[in-house]
C-alpha cells in the first residue's frame, strides 16, 4: 500500500533530479553561452563607440560648414542691400528656440549686407489660435489708425485683418515716414500677448524675411497652419517677402505648394544652417530685384543658393 512517506520520497527523488539537471546542463552551456554572451557585448560596444565616432566626424562636418558659410558671406552679400531696411518676423512653437537662433543668423548676415533691421517680430502661438478671431478683429477696430482702417479686410477673419493691420504699419517705401499711430498698433498687441517686440520701428521695412520651424501640431494644427499662411499671404501684398524654414515642412511647404503664392514669395528651407542664413539673404536681394525663387535641399526647392545678384536704391 502506497504511504504518505513513499509520495514525500517520490517528491525528493523529482526535485533531486530537476536539480541535478540543472546544474549538469548549467555546465555543459555554461561555456559555449558565456562566449557567445560576451562576443556580443563586445560588438555592442563596437558599435556604440563606431555611432559615437560618426556622430563627432558629423559634428566637425557641420562646423566646417559653417565655417566655409561664414567665411564666403562677405564676398556674397558685402553692399548688396546697403540702405535696405528690412522686418524680420519670428513664428512661436515648439521650436522656438532654433527659431530665435536662425533668426540672430539672419540678422547677422542682413548686417553683412549693409540693411538695417528695424525690428523683429515674434507672432506667439495664441495669435494664431482660432480662439483669438474675435479679439485679434476688437484690437483691430480699436487700435487702426483713421487713414488705415477703411482699406483694411471687411471679412471676419482676425489673422487676415490684423496682419493686414501690422503690415500697413510696418511695411512701406523706401523713405517714407513711419505711419502715424503704428507704435499704438504694435504695443496694443503686445498688451494683449499676441507678439512680442524688439527693435525701434521708426521706420517702414521695404522687405520682409519671416523665420518659421515646425508646421502647428494638435487638433487645430489645421486652423493655425492656414493662419500662419494668411499672415505671409497679407505681408506680401505690403512689400518683399522670404520665408526662411528650419525644414521643407511647415510653412515652406504651405508656400510652396499654393500657386500664387509661390510665384510671389521666395522660400528657404534650411534656415537653421549658415548657408541657408546665407540663403536668405541673398533671396531676398533676388526678391526685392523682382525675382523669386525657392532654394535649400528640401522638396521644391530649385538649388541650394540663389544666383548672386545686386539691388541699387530704388530698385
Amino acid at each position: 500500500m502506497i504511504n504518505f512517506r513513499y509520495h514525500v520520497v517520490s517528491l525528493a527523488a523529482v526535485f533531486l533530479a530537476l536539480a541535478i539537471g540543472l546544474v549538469v546542463g548549467t555546465a555543459a552551456a555554461n561555456g559555449p553561452l558565456t562566449e557567445n554572451l560576451n562576443d556580443q557585448v563586445t560588438k555592442l560596444t563596437d558599435d556604440k563607440q563606431q555611432l559615437r565616432d560618426d556622430l563627432e566626424q558629423s559634428r566637425a562636418e557641420l562646423k566646417k560648414n559653417a565655417d566655409f558659410a561664414n567665411e564666403v558671406a562677405p564676398m556674397l552679400l558685402t553692399g548688396k542691400l546697403t540702405g535696405k531696411n528690412v522686418l524680420l518676423i519670428r513664428l512661436d512653437g515648439s521650436d522656438a528656440s532654433d527659431v530665435g537662433t536662425a533668426a540672430d543668423g539672419v540678422g547677422t548676415m542682413l548686417g553683412t549686407a549693409g540693411a538695417k533691421v528695424v525690428g523683429t517680430v515674434t507672432v506667439k502661438e495664441k495669435f494664431t489660435a482660432p480662439a483669438s478671431n474675435s479679439l485679434l478683429l476688437d484690437l483691430a477696430e480699436t487700435s487702426a489708425p483713421p487713414s488705415i482702417s477703411g482699406a483694411l479686410p471687411t471679412r471676419a477673419d482676425g489673422v487676415e485683418t490684423t496682419a493686414a493691420l501690422l503690415a500697413a504699419v510696418l511695411v512701406g517705401r523706401a523713405g517714407t515716414p513711419q505711419v502715424e499711430g503704428a507704435r499704438t498698433v504694435l504695443s496694443a498687441y503686445e498688451a494683449q500677448g499676441f507678439v512680442g517686440l524688439d527693435g525701434d520701428f521708426k521706420v517702414p521695412a521695404e522687405a520682409v524675411i519671416i523665420l518659421a520651424g515646425a508646421p502647428a501640431s494638435g487638433k487645430d494644427a489645421k486652423d493655425r497652419n492656414t493662419a500662419a499662411l494668411t499672415l505671409t499671404s497679407r505681408f506680401d501684398l505690403a512689400g518683399r517677402v522670404v520665408v526662411a524654414g528650419l525644414t521643407a515642412g511647415g510653412l515652406v511647404s504651405s508656400v510652396r505648394g499654393d500657386a500664387s503664392i509661390a510665384k510671389s514669395v521666395s522660400t528657404v528651407d534650411n534656415a537653421v544652417t549658415a548657408y541657408g542664413q546665407v540663403a536668405a539673404v541673398m533671396a531676398l536681394v533676388e526678391r526685392i530685384g523682382g525675382k523669386t525663387g525657392h532654394y535649400g535641399i528640401g522638396d521644391g526647392a530649385s538649388s541650394l543658393l540663389p544666383k548672386t545678384a545686386s539691388v541699387t536704391n530704388g530698385s
